[in-house]
């Protein structure tokens, strides 16, 4: 999401700025007002164009600081000195430097919630209202140790998808480098064979000619096109509308959407349950959490949560009605309503997907990999066959 540039005048009339990383100008000034700030400018903050390196901070880095933040603080060291300590052990430089700008905003004066939200690449959303509402409620300590675990077991869940992905991919990647290689290399000498002999070649013999030749005479279209197809499908991507069709057919895949959607109820009901439970208001907690779902679809059904809440109707319906929440889901939530225990049963939903995210990995993994052996054989197999059809022929007029 870009990162918008801010400054605004708060109650007693003084100008406050920062930056926000939010999807859009009219999300940021919802942000400032709710916030009880009369916006004053905002901007989008113009995009480094940069070849610096260093300047990644990887999940497993921000968990290991989170839970060494919750030990100091449940020590009773000072924020200043626990995050002094803490920039001096970090080896990424660019999260220490970060660090390091938090602490001179506290020092400043600032909360630690209002010093990290000056780092959108580093602290998102998420992490800076979970530290606001433990700040308010005096178990700062308590919602780190918290957010640590949530950290460590949204990034698990994020592997396991990712890890399903690795074996299909390695094997497209083999049939198309094996593919070329046989289009460019070895079919133009079967074709100088069977061009000094005056013989009908089969049809499929004369398809694959007919592909090496197109790829070797025009693989710069190939690749303009292959180019132009991707970059106008993430341009589409990037509207509302293309974003919500191309995730409701990713939904609907067999298999992989079946994975997503059970990705994606885990990933909500983790970080709803960890909102709740950390002292966040629900409405607050839903609007986090469709920004942070990955899927637009499950966003506008969040969304439609949070404005049915507001309503004073209940969270469970509008997401019953989406159709993409199964519905135990919905059910559990809306006991989770009526009992006043809504936060536990979210991290009981959480866990029981994130064992259903297991299974359906092994699912895909055990579909796609004899179909995509086969497919692997049927096309390389196809064109080997196809080149020794016209040998067979030859060898049959020569034995008659």
């Amino acid at each position: 999401m870009p990162i918008f540039i801010y400054s605004a005048k708060t109650v007693t009339g003084d100008i406050q700025t920062g930056n926000v990383d939010l999807p859009n100008r009219e999300a940021v000034i919802g942000y400032l007002r709710r916030q009880r700030l009369i916006p004053v400018t905002v901007r989008e903050k113009p995009k480094e164009v940069s070849l610096a390196f260093g300047r990644r901070v990887r999940m497993k880095e921000i968990v290991h600081f989170t839970r060494q933040f919750a030990t100091m603080v449940n020590s009773g060291l000072p924020l200043v000195q626990c995050l002094d300590i803490l920039a001096q052990q970090t080896e990424n430089k660019f999260l220490a430097s970060s660090i390091r700008e938090v602490q001179a905003d506290v020092e400043s004066g600032a909360t630690l919630a209002d010093a990290l939200r000056n780092h959108p690449r580093v602290f998102t959303d998420l992490y800076v209202n979970m530290v606001a509402a433990g700040e308010a409620g005096g178990i700062l300590d308590t919602v780190l140790l918290r957010l640590s675990v949530f950290l460590e077991k949204n990034e698990a869940l994020i592997r396991k998808v990712k890890g399903a992905m690795i074996y299909p991919a390695v094997i497209l990647a083999v049939a198309v480098t094996a593919v070329t290689v046989l289009l460019v290399f070895v079919i133009p000498t079967f074709e100088s064979m069977f061009a000094s002999v005056d013989l009908a070649l089969p049809a499929p013999t004369r398809l694959v000619i007919w592909l090496s030749e197109v790829l070797q005479g025009y693989w710069w279209l190939i690749i303009a096109l292959i180019a132009a197809g991707v970059f106008i499908i993430r341009s589409y991507y990037r509207t509302t509308q293309g974003r919500l069709a191309l995730d409701r057919l990713l939904l609907r895949i067999p298999i992989i959407g079946d994975l997503l959607r059970k990705t994606a109820v885990a990933r909500f009901t983790r970080t709803l349950g960890t909102l709740l439970s950390s002292g966040v208001s629900i409405l607050d907690g839903l609007e986090i959490t469709a920004r942070t779902a990955g899927n637009r679809v499950i966003h506008d059904a969040v969304m439609r949560s949070r404005s049915s809440i507001a309503g004073g109707e209940t969270i469970a319906e509008p997401l019953k009605q989406s159709g993409v929440f199964p519905p135990m889901v919905t059910q559990m939530i809306n006991v989770g309503e009526q009992t006043g225990t809504i936060d536990e049963m979210l991290d009981k939903i959480a866990d029981f997907y994130d064992d259903e995210v297991d299974t359906a990995v092994e699912a895909l993994l055990a579909a796609m990999e004899p179909l995509l052996i086969v497919f692997l054989g049927v096309v390389v197999g196809g064109m080997i066959v196809a080149m020794y059809l016209p040998i067979f022929d030859m060898i049959n007029v020569v034995g008659q």
